[in-house]
């Protein structure tokens, strides 16, 4: 039967497919198919880890019998029972069997597949004795997952990992695999969303998530279709159903029927029409209709990125968001050699065009890895994050400004400091860079100048700006920050997303204000968040005077021809209109 489970939309699009479900495990499970003569090792791997296990329950068992029932009670033995009859289940062995047989998963994707749907059939039964065996399957299918992993103590291992969020790490897919896929999960970390860059997945729905969060992001920075904050979608959504999602309402359509499927069919295909359309504008500069030139610059994760940047014809990285480096690793930061590697081939592969790199942002909803989230404080996102991070730890700031300022030497880098509000914190910065040049000229290494940047994301700093400009060379303005410490909304909690607002008259007016002082001043400023790629405020932010957008590469071409559309002459009028009014988006509206 078709239903309609509603979501925020946050990347625009159609995407038609069967559904895979990530299954919520305590235990890390590594998602990948793998190769046809593969099948048979990976089937042998779940008999091996199930053996294991049954061979582990009968010796406790055997332990059991020889103690007394104060020591263990005769309930123990009969869930050990319960346990050893659920492992040597046909429906989970046969079902296993099938996922990796037929669809190719790997062995611990299969058990957690088959498990989900076995934890379902559970949920339909009437008897509340039976509907509570599933958790002894769940508990069991976590027991084989240990054995295959070869965690020697599973108790130890529950007691790490308890609290830790599931992951999703390692969803790096071939490309054998013809059927579109939808992927559904509760969330993905940007961690996990690095694995996406090569996947075959046509685009992703999350349980929780808000417009800017950092899921929501990446999905439009890899111009794929996705839903988030669809609370629902785990539950109500079976593996390999097929499903719809609908980027542009936010919409995800579970089973359609064959008319709905047309009428998305046509769809998908109108949106493959214009963006054909918009490659045509790839070599036209990025002039106003008034002869303003304006800036397009590509915003990168990894360096390899670069590739992309140029492809779309970016004039340069506006922002290279370095924490990409960071993150991931168990705590093993990449030293000043890798982090070096990783810049210079950055800036060699935008050939001559100028480089931003933003010293490391982590912190709040972009932890380092799965197992370093901060549950310690209320509130991580006003807590110990970006240059606050950087500047606690001494060694690992240095670390990264020698790699930055040795990768100066070859192209045009600028260094972009993140969540500065403080002129202490300023001052702080500068003498740490000092230091860093002082260190290499102690080892002599060379290095390079760079521009200083500084980015506006804390409403303390967009009313400091003279303050601001008195250091740094150029302005970024990182409107999802921005908009998120001036509302005090959280971007990333579903529940309040709907207040989250680029066009609330108080944002508007910091934007507003920055760009005009920065432009008064001579000082370069520009926009990197999202609102740089939102096609709907491209010609709002024209007429506040910025000339110069960063955005994800697979934005620049939609924004690039609102820009060839625009007078600015004509825009600047109206964008002072629109920031003086009551309701800003209503006066859009109406114009």
């Amino acid at each position: 039967m078709t239903f309609a489970i509603q979501g925020l939309n946050v990347s625009r699009g159609v995407a038609i497919g069967r559904a895979v479900l990530v299954a919520s495990s305590r235990v890390d499970v590594a998602h990948y198919f793998v190769n046809a003569d593969q099948v048979p090792a990976e089937i042998e791997r779940v008999r091996r880890g199930r053996d294991a296990v049954v061979d582990e329950i009968r010796r406790l068992h055997e332990t059991i019998t020889h103690m007394g029932p104060n020591e263990a009670p005769h309930e123990l033995g009969a869930l050990l029972d319960v346990h050893l009859m659920l492992l040597q289940d046909d429906a989970l062995a046969a079902g296993v069997k099938h996922w990796i047989t037929d669809r190719l998963y790997n062995a611990e994707w299969a058990l957690t597949t088959q498990l989900e749907i076995i934890a379902r059939q559970f949920d339909e039964m009437e008897d509340e004795y039976l509907r509570e065996r599933k958790a002894d399957m769940e508990q069991i299918v976590e027991r084989v997952l240990r054995a295959m992993k070869g965690t020697s103590s599973p108790i130890e291992a529950h007691n790490q990992r308890t609290m830790r969020k599931a992951s999703q790490q390692d969803l790096l897919l071939d490309d054998t695999v013809d059927v579109p896929l939808i992927l559904i999960a509760h969330d993905l970390s940007p961690a996990d969303m690095i694995q996406f860059k090569q996947s075959v997945f046509a685009g992703f729905i999350t349980d929780v998530g808000g417009k800017t969060s950092h899921t929501a992001i990446v999905a439009r920075s890899m111009d794929i279709p996705a839903v988030v904050g669809a609370r629902l979608a785990n539950q109500l959504v079976r593996q390999d159903d097929w499903v719809i999602i609908d980027g542009d309402a936010g919409v995800v359509i579970v089973d359609p029927s064959p008319i709905i499927l047309a009428e998305y069919g046509f769809k998908q295909r109108q949106g493959e029409l214009e963006r054909g359309r918009l490659q045509r504008l790839l070599h036209t500069p990025s002039v106003t209709m008034d002869g303003q030139k304006v800036e397009l610059l590509a915003n990168i994760e990894m360096p390899e990125d670069a590739a992309g940047a140029l492809k779309a014809g970016a004039a340069g990285v506006g922002l290279f968001r370095s924490e990409f480096l960071f993150m991931g690793r168990q705590g093993r930061l990449p030293g000043e050699e890798e982090q070096y590697q990783a810049y210079r081939r950055a800036i060699e592969g935008m050939r001559g065009l100028p480089v931003t790199i933003r010293t490391v942002d982590v912190g709040a909803d972009k932890p380092l890895d799965d197992s370093l989230h901060d549950d310690a404080h209320l509130n991580p996102a006003l807590g110990l994050r970006a240059i606050r991070w950087s500047l606690a730890d001494p060694a690992m700031f240095l670390t990264q400004l020698r790699a930055i300022l040795r990768s100066a030497v070859h192209g045009d880098v600028h260094l972009l400091i993140p969540m500065l509000a403080h002129a202490r914190e300023i001052r702080q910065t500068l003498a740490h860079l000092d230091h860093a040049r002082a260190m290499l000229d102690n080892r002599g290494v060379a290095y390079g100048p760079v521009k200083l940047g500084a980015m506006i994301e804390v409403p303390a700093a967009a009313l400091s700006l003279k303050l601001f400009l008195k250091h740094f060379d150029f302005l970024s303005i990182g409107t999802n920050d921005l908009i998120q410490y001036t509302l005090a909304i959280d971007r990333s909690d579903e529940s309040v997303a709907h207040l989250y607002d680029p066009l609330h008259p108080a944002v508007l007016r910091l934007v507003a204000d920055t760009i005009a002082v920065s432009r008064a001043q001579g000082k370069v400023v520009n926009v990197c968040g999202e609102m740089a790629g939102d096609v709907a405020l491209t010609r709002l932010l024209l007429g506040l005077g910025l000339r110069s957008f960063s955005m994800h590469p697979a934005q620049i071409l939609a924004v690039k021809q609102e820009i060839l559309r625009a007078d600015t002459s004509k825009l600047a009028p109206w964008a002072q209109r629109v920031l003086e009014a009551d309701d800003p988006a209503r006066a859009m509206t109406m114009a």
